[in-house]
């Protein structure tokens, strides 16, 4: 006994032994809302070894569309401490949006079994799970953050369960017949309110409703003059929402703006032309719906 904690003593001196981390990672979560990368680097900076601050760091990144960053941020978590599984989902998070989709999949899945109750796995596969246009699949994951309540996840990822949950019904409505489009139409719009309430100016928010004023029907509350303008205030909120800039392109052109449309969609593809809306606007395949309303 005497010489393995001997031996113990020697590993840590050489720093040969990783330090198990436990995340208090809601609270890192909010916290990432409220700094700007260049906070998060000073925090991160002033001790490398603060597995908390390069967290942090590294949703930052995620905020502001700074992919590469975040994932060389959560490697080196991961090269410190494997077992910080936070991290693992960071990565996994990248390589969804770098639409290494399997990749990815494998990842969430497996966190999901072990870490049943870190609720930014269920987003991450629900936002996949919707890419794949699976949609009852991107409700379902959706529906479990919502019912293990706020107190449960961090304000975002909540909030986000909504809006998933909300453009998922969408989905299928559109796809199904009458009683496809009353039972699952009728719950967008109030699940997207409460998402509102929780984060009202969220460009996701922001950009969930204008999704919505655009391709509801007008009897069912559609607003192409709504759209328009909380699609605005989402590109305002977030100039990188490439979502925001191709659905306010389509809004112009069911205005009859065509020079506005082609403004916004080029300012689109220019951003990422292999964006799942550009590609689905630009091939006409309707995958998300491309339909347009009348006001």
């Amino acid at each position: 006994m005497v010489k393995k904690t001997y031996l113990a003593l020697i590993l840590w001196t050489f720093g040969i032994v990783a330090t198990s981390y436990s995340l208090d990672w809601k609270k890192l979560h909010d916290k990432s809302n409220d700094v700007s990368s260049e906070q998060a680097l000073t925090n991160a900076e002033k001790n490398i070894k603060a597995v908390e601050d390069l967290y942090v760091l590294g949703l930052v990144y995620l905020n502001e569309h700074k992919d590469s960053a975040a994932r060389e941020v959560f490697i080196k978590i991961i090269s410190m401490d494997p077992a910080v599984y936070e991290a693992e989902w960071g990565l996994a998070e990248v390589l969804r949006r770098n639409k290494k989709l399997d990749e990815s999949e494998a990842i969430l899945t497996r966190l999901i079994k072990e870490e049943p109750d870190f609720t930014p796995s269920y987003i991450t596969l629900a936002y996949l799970k919707y890419t794949q246009t699976k949609f009852n699949q991107a409700v379902s994951l959706a529906s479990q953050v919502i019912r293990q309540g706020k107190e449960a996840s961090d304000l975002s990822n909540f909030t986000r369960a909504y809006l998933i949950y909300a453009g998922a019904k969408g989905m299928i409505a559109s796809r199904g017949g009458p009683i496809s489009k009353l039972i699952n139409g009728t719950q967008v719009l109030p699940n997207l309110k409460k998402a509102e309430n929780l984060q009202p100016d969220s460009a996701e928010v922001l950009f969930g409703l204008g999704n919505f004023y655009f391709l509801a029907p007008h009897i069912a509350g559609g607003n192409l003059n709504k759209a328009k303008d909380y699609l605005k205030k989402a590109i305002e909120v977030d100039p990188l929402l490439i979502d925001a800039y191709v659905r306010l392109a389509q809004t112009y052109r069911a205005l009859g703006d065509k020079e506005r449309y082609e403004y916004y969609l080029k300012k689109a593809i220019v951003m990422d032309s292999d964006n799942e809306l550009v590609k689905d606007e630009l091939s006409g395949d309707c995958k998300f719906n491309c339909a347009t309303v009348k006001d």
